[in-house]
């Protein structure tokens, strides 16, 4: 009897990394199982071309339509979601009971070492657990400025982190989701193993801002926030507290240093080398328009809150720190 054809899920595919995971596998030939929080949401954005599912995290009755006959998982850490013990790490116990072949976890740039972010348990728990796995630790993704970014350039004119004069080796999305791609459909050439993918070039981000300035044709500064201003200005712009706290922690990391390793690894993945920065500004030049120019009326910041606080637990919103908040690009 022949065997059953692998089942490969893909979770966040509603979002920026799982999106582009999804399209670089239907590229090659595939037909994921894509999972978000809404199934609806997920067959609106991938169509015919995918199988669709719902999963809530905090849901465990929801698991078993998505593991049953899984044979290679993806899986994304919402940004919205911290409490990693009753969310992702059941869902790898799960995986275990379900007998899943191989994890792809997409988890962040020194999470093996640094506890305070919430990929840290998900790496350690997934290690214990025994199953076949590969980690990607990717940097801080250049689609962070055409979403958690987008709103200081288009509403203000500025970059507004507590970064000081660090420098980010930026990395691409679109060049992650490729090389996880070509994991998940080779996975025992990569069992066990732990990837860093990082972009080609280090920039601090006031060159960042004058790289934006250059492609947009319109004036962006850096300012450098201190750690209680960027605090409050995140709750102004209507995270929660626990995003806030990642945010801040890995931003101010940057500051000492923790984002300007350059890694050939993810060129070693593509066989090509990664995709600058300035590629991503000049391919989404329009996601950097000024507010003020499209509206002549800009929700205040009780609005804003209201808005944002109400969207569901996805993975939508990966484009947060590490980017990995999701949304959908070109």
């Amino acid at each position: 009897m022949a065997s059953a054809a692998p089942r490969i899920v893909v979770t966040g595919a509603a979002g920026s990394v799982g999106c582009e995971v999804v399209r670089a596998l239907v590229a090659r030939g595939e037909r994921p199982c894509a999972v978000d929080l809404s199934a609806r949401d997920v067959a609106a954005l991938h169509g015919r071309e995918v199988e669709s599912a719902g999963l809530d995290y905090r849901d465990h009755r929801s698991f078993r339509g998505v593991l049953r006959g899984c044979s290679t998982l993806f899986l994304v850490r919402p940004p919205t979601i911290a409490d990693m013990e009753t969310t992702l790490l059941p869902l790898i116990d799960a995986a275990v009971a379900h007998e899943v072949g191989h994890v792809v976890f997409l988890s962040v740039v020194g999470a093996d070492t640094n506890a305070l972010v919430p990929h840290h348990a998900v790496e350690k728990h997934l290690v214990k657990s025994g199953l076949s796995h590969t980690l990607l630790r990717p940097g801080f993704f250049a689609q962070n400025l055409g979403a958690s970014y987008r709103s200081d350039i288009a509403d203000d004119d500025r970059l507004y982190l507590p970064a000081g004069r660090g420098r980010v080796a930026f990395v691409d999305i679109r060049d992650v989701a490729e090389a996880a791609a070509a994991i998940i459909l080779d996975p025992g050439a990569h069992r066990g193993a732990a990837y860093t993918c990082t972009g080609p070039e280090a920039l601090s981000f006031e060159e960042a801002a004058r790289l934006i300035t250059d492609v947009i044709g319109r004036p962006i500064r850096y300012e450098s926030a201190s750690i209680a201003g960027y605090v409050r200005h995140l709750h102004h712009r209507g995270l929660p507290l626990d995003q806030i706290a990642v945010q801040t922690i890995l931003h101010v990391g940057v500051r000492f240093g923790q984002g300007e390793r350059i890694d050939p690894t993810l060129e070693m993945l593509l066989g090509r080398r990664p995709r600058t920065l300035a590629a991503y500004v000049r391919d989404s030049a329009d996601l950097f328009a000024s507010s003020r120019a499209l509206s002549p009326t800009r929700p205040n910041a009780r609005e804003k809150r209201r808005v944002d606080r109400s969207r569901p637990l996805s993975s939508r919103d990966e484009s947060g720190y590490d980017l990995p908040v999701d949304v959908p690009h070109k």
